[in-house]
């Protein structure tokens, strides 16, 4: 499996990451919330194992920003110290799928973390997204109209894939930014340039348009007309 490590004892992410590793898994690793977060939503995991008290944002908000504002529904796995039946609903609330409560053996953490894929596996990841004539494949990275194949850089597919996780919902210039490039995005006109090919690839040919920009706000992907491009 390829897992996500958010946790801020380097010892502990260590022990996880050196145990799991010899399990034959494939180990990415984040020491503080926002790190975590943005490797979550720009990459593709089998599971997260997910601190409750991280740095920059602990655990139950990052899980609550995995779920409502990215769409993705990665099994999380809770690492807490807390063990109280208010604690566990607030993280079952927040999005988590499981809980485990420190101390914790390796050996039930790769059990409970197996579960976890087997259970959610193919649940809330679509096999393939729509909006009106637009469909885009996930797993095989294709993205057609009306049948016609179009081809996209990565940036453009991320982006794409985002804005239709969210339709018909506006997503805000920053949300894009940070999903695509975390804390680090390049100047103010990398997006807007990368917007500007993304349209003329999957609207320019056709005679409806779907990507709609809302002055002042960000973008929206959505059928109807009643939103000027």
């Amino acid at each position: 499996m390829r897992l996500l490590i958010i946790e801020d004892n380097q010892d502990l992410c260590s022990e996880l990451a050196d145990f799991l590793e010899l399990q034959g898994d494939t180990i990415d690793t984040a020491a503080d919330g926002v790190t975590g977060l943005h490797l979550a939503v720009v990459n593709e995991y089998d599971a997260v194992i997910l601190d409750l008290t991280l740095p920059g944002m602990d655990g139950l908000e990052l899980c609550r920003r995995l779920r409502h504002d990215a769409g993705n529904w990665v099994p999380v796995l809770m690492l807490t110290a807390r063990d109280t039946l208010e604690d566990r609903l607030s993280g079952f609330e927040h999005g988590t799928d499981d809980y485990l409560v420190k101390p914790f053996s390796l050996q039930e953490l790769k059990c409970r973390l197996d579960a976890l894929a087997r259970r959610t596996a193919g649940l809330h990841q679509p096999t393939s997204l729509s909006v009106g004539d637009l469909q885009l494949m996930p797993e095989t990275r294709e993205v057609r109209r009306a049948g016609t194949l179009i081809e996209l850089t990565a940036i453009e597919f991320q982006i794409l894939e985002l804005l239709m996780r969210q339709s018909p919902k506006v997503v805000s210039r920053p949300h894009i930014e940070y999903s695509i490039w975390g804390d680090s995005p390049p100047d103010g006109e990398a997006l807007r340039v990368h917007i500007h090919h993304l349209r003329q690839a999957i609207d320019k040919p056709f005679s409806t348009p779907l990507l709609h920009t809302i002055r002042g706000v960000g973008y929206q992907l959505k059928q109807s007309h009643a939103v000027s491009a």
